[in-house]
């Protein structure tokens, strides 16, 4: 069992294709049974925590009492047009209705996110969860895509900061200056995501033309962004050659390099991979035999010098009002999502 990957649910709420249940059951599975027995979803991806639901009874169905266990981490995004006014209820009916989709007793890890710091008081959304782990509701509490001051916070209002899930990649590396030291220094556990920049970091991309728009996908629109943030295709284009380069060198894939390069980051607990299909399981699993060596590791360095990549704090580009990230973004989706 490996604790450093994380299967992600993002893909399986219907944005980047049809979902057929059984097939994507099936890839649980094939996951689950190489190895990678976490499992990353949220409250707002359409269909998702049901569909884990349904996995976690065939899993214990087939395996019965010596079934691996299966850690499911969840999310709680509340609606951004109820921040102002959020209630302790408004919050409890969320993490009922994860529990219940999710057929469990108590839900493994909740990360906490909040549209808006200008709507609303996080701070006290955040003690209202930590009252349902005391509860028992909650095993753990995490936070998702927050930034330095309002986590801060929350950890001097007493509430017990398990982990948080953040992008980080070769293309944004936000994640890694302050709210890294931060996090070690409270044994805050960094969960990355956009470790394979939407896939854009693989092969297919290898000297090709910038992709035209419409994109089929807002995985897709979201990451270009990210590149063009980064510098631009040009010098993408370059560190596709340099990430090939090494990955020739090891008989792996330019992604498994990707994935190794975030994992070797200091304060990097886990990554989580977003694949919808059990058929990149093997280049996933590559990364974590892969060793870089030094030297290769500072020709990543030296391509990297081409593109700053996006700075500031984490996530700060995608709540800019009116921005090209925050155009992508779906405020009400809880709401949607509610059943």
């Amino acid at each position: 069992m490996t604790t450093r990957l994380i299967k992600g649910g993002w893909q399986l709420a219907g944005g980047h294709g049809a979902v057929e249940d059984a097939a994507a059951i099936a890839d649980m599975f094939a996951y689950a049974e190489a190895g990678i027995t976490a499992f990353d979803c949220a409250d707002i991806y359409t269909g998702v925590e049901a569909l884990i639901g349904k996995f976690l009874l065939a899993w214990r169905a087939r395996h019965g009492s010596s079934a691996p266990q299966i850690r499911v981490h969840t999310k709680c995004v509340p609606d951004l047009d109820l921040l102002a006014n959020l209630s302790r209820a408004d919050i409890e009916r969320t993490i009922d209705r994860s529990l219940r989709r999710l057929g469990s007793e108590q839900l493994d890890l909740v990360q906490f996110h909040w549209w808006d710091y200008s709507l609303g008081d996080p701070v006290q959304a955040a003690l209202h969860l930590d009252a349902m782990r005391r509860e028992g509701k909650i095993r753990a509490l995490g936070v998702t895509n927050m930034d330095l001051p309002h986590l801060q916070a929350i950890g001097d209002a007493g509430v017990p900061i398990v982990a948080h899930q953040l992008q980080c990649s070769l293309l944004d590396r936000r994640a890694l200056g302050p709210m890294r030291d931060y996090c070690e220094r409270h044994g805050i556990a960094l969960l990355t995501y956009g470790s394979l920049a939407g896939g854009f970091l693989h092969e297919r991309w290898l000297g090709a033309p910038a992709p035209a728009e419409p994109l089929e996908n807002r995985s897709l629109v979201k990451y270009k962004l990210i590149i063009d943030e980064w510098g631009g295709w040009e010098p993408f284009q370059a560190l596709l050659h340099t990430l090939h380069r090494v990955a020739q060198r090891h008989g792996t894939t330019i992604g498994a390099v990707a994935l190794r390069w975030v994992l070797d980051q200091r304060g990097v607990s886990a990554a989580i991979v977003g694949a919808r299909h059990a058929r990149h399981l093997p280049a996933t699993l590559a990364a974590l035999s892969l060793a870089l060596r030094d030297h290769e590791r500072r020709e990543l360095a030296l391509a990297l010098g081409d593109g700053p990549g996006p700075s500031g704090d984490v996530y700060a580009l995608e709540r800019e009002k009116g921005g090209r990230h925050a155009a992508i973004m779906r405020y009400g989706l809880n709401r949607a999502a509610s059943d």
